[in-house]
C-alpha cells in the first residue's frame, strides 16, 4: 500500500476488509440505537411527568444538563470502573447523554399542547390517560421525535469512543489507523462510514418527524379539500 495514493489505499483496505468493516458498522449502529432506546423508555415518561409537575422540571433538566457537560471520554472511564470493559459501558454512556434531548423535547412538546384542546377532551369525558394517549402525545410526537433524532446523532459519535474500552464499532478501525505508520486511509475507512451513518440517520428521522407533524397532516387535508 506504500506506493498507492490515499484514494487507492482507502478502497484497497475497504475491499480487503469489507466483512470486518460491515460487522463493525452494524455493531456501532446497534450500540447507538440500544442506548437511545433505553433513554427513550426512561426519558419520555420523565418528560411527561415533569410537564405535570413544573416545579420539578428545572431540577430534572438541570441534572440532565450537568451530565451533558461531562466529557464523553471521562464518562466512559468513570462508568468503566463500575461496569468494566465492553459494550455495556458504552450503552450506558449513550443512555446518559441521550436523556437531555429526550426529556427536554418531551417536556417542551407536552407543554405546547393547547389547553383549550385538553379542556375540550375533558368536557367529552376523557380520562387523564385518554387525554394523554389521544391528544397530548399525538400533538407532541413530532417534537419528541426531534429529541430522539438529536440523541441518536450524538450517540453515533459517542459510540466511536467506546473502542477504547473494548466495545468494538467503527472506532476500532480509526484506532487501527492511528496506530499504523501510514494509516490515514484506514482512519478514513472508520471515520467516513461513521459520518455517513449519522447523516443518513438524521435524514431518515427527519422524514419521520415531518410525517408525524400534525400541522403537515392538516396542510395536506386542506390542500385536498381545495
Amino acid at each position: 500500500m506504500e506506493n498507492m495514493s490515499l484514494f487507492e489505499q482507502f478502497f484497497y483496505y475497504l475491499q480487503q476488509n469489507s466483512g470486518y468493516v460491515l460487522t463493525q458498522f452494524i455493531r456501532h449502529f446497534l450500540i447507538s440505537i440500544y442506548g437511545v432506546i433505553f433513554a427513550a423508555i426512561v426519558g419520555i415518561p420523565i418528560g411527561i411527568f415533569i410537564s405535570r409537575k413544573r416545579k420539578l422540571a428545572d431540577w430534572v433538566i438541570g441534572i440532565a444538563n450537568v451530565i451533558q457537560t461531562i466529557p464523553s471520554l471521562a464518562m466512559v472511564s468513570i462508568l468503566m470502573l463500575g461496569l468494566g470493559l465492553g459494550v455495556n459501558t458504552v450503552i450506558m454512556t449513550v443512555f446518559l447523554y441521550s436523556l437531555l434531548p429526550i426529556i427536554s423535547n418531551t417536556y417542551t412538546g407536552m407543554r405546547q399542547v393547547d389547553s383549550d384542546i385538553l379542556d375540550a377532551g375533558k368536557g367529552m369525558g376523557m380520562t387523564k390517560f385518554q387525554r394523554l394517549y389521544l391528544i397530548e402525545l399525538p400533538l407532541s410526537v413530532s417534537v419528541i421525535m426531534a429529541g430522539l433524532r438529536n440523541a441518536l446523532v450524538v450517540a453515533i459519535g459517542i459510540t466511536a469512543i467506546g473502542s477504547f474500552v473494548g466495545a468494538g464499532g467503527l472506532g476500532d478501525i480509526i484506532i487501527r489507523g492511528t496506530n499504523a505508520t501510514d494509516g490515514t486511509a484506514i482512519i478514513l475507512v472508520g471515520a467516513l462510514p461513521t459520518a455517513l451513518m449519522a447523516i443518513i440517520t438524521d435524514w431518515l428521522l427527519g422524514l419521520v418527524e415531518k410525517r408525524l407533524d400534525p400541522s403537515s397532516k392538516v396542510g395536506k387535508q386542506v390542500a385536498k379539500s381545495e
